[in-house]
């Protein structure tokens, strides 16, 4: 397939390329040779870079050859692994969002779980799931949360990097009008969603560091509780 002077190699010593993008900035993560302007794959692995001269004996006849038209080009970033303690313990503790089309659906799984949790037990949402996911597409609210679990603790947590939680939550963690903000607190929690002290404030909570703590700390021992 010629592009712009790229033809079949005609001796075919080499094994032709399934994909060839050329005309690139090719990040590569060489030291010695951090950029190319084009790169060559078969077999869904880099068996090439340079520039058209340089990989035109990669390429065949049944060859795909893409014009990156001078953009970047990096490798895959494939970050696979596992939190193996914390999935065995707590994994069929939670309420999984995984492959959820939409934040109404969500919500109404919610309103499900808390029809049967236990009291005194935490509804926890972990890992698995983006707000891009949803059609709508945003993360719920407290005041969704509260509507959904109105006596049920709910956390929510997102990307690891904040969680949100409803009333009930803030309740049981301990958290009043006189507590100090916890370390870590992104957002107001003195709102009237999270806890009824008179003055508005932002529609959802994000809160992190302390609490967080706090939280795996209590999953951690109730975990060795139901081992021993």
């Amino acid at each position: 397939m010629p592009v712009a002077g790229i033809v079949p190699a005609p001796d075919g010593r080499q094994p032709a390329a399934d994909l060839l993008v050329r005309n690139a900035k090719v990040f590569t993560g060489d030291p010695d040779r951090p950029a190319a302007r084009g790169v060559a794959i078969r077999d869904g692995r880099i068996v090439g870079i340079g520039d058209d001269h340089e990989l035109g004996g990669l390429v065949g006849p049944a060859t795909r050859v893409i014009d990156a038209l001078g953009r970047r080009v990096v490798p895959g970033l494939n970050d696979s692994h596992l939190h193996v303690i914390r999935g065995g313990l707590n994994y069929v503790l939670e309420l999984r969002w995984d492959g959820v089309r939409s934040l109404r659906q969500a919500l109404a799984m919610l309103r499900e779980q808390a029809g049967r949790t236990p009291k005194g037990q935490w509804i926890r949402v972990v890992g698995g799931w983006t707000a891009e996911q949803f059609a709508e597409p945003r993360m719920p609210t407290v005041a969704e949360l509260n509507a959904a679990a109105p006596d049920t603790p709910v956390f929510v947590l997102h990307l690891y990097q904040s969680a949100l939680m409803n009333r009930a939550a803030v309740r049981a963690a301990g958290f009043d009008r006189d507590t100090p903000d916890p370390r870590g607190m992104l957002e107001d929690m003195r709102s009237e969603e999270v806890l009824p002290i008179g003055r508005s404030g932002p529609a959802h909570t994000a809160v992190e560091g302390d609490l967080a703590v706090q939280l795996r700390n209590l999953e951690r021992q109730a975990g060795v509780r139901r081992t021993l």
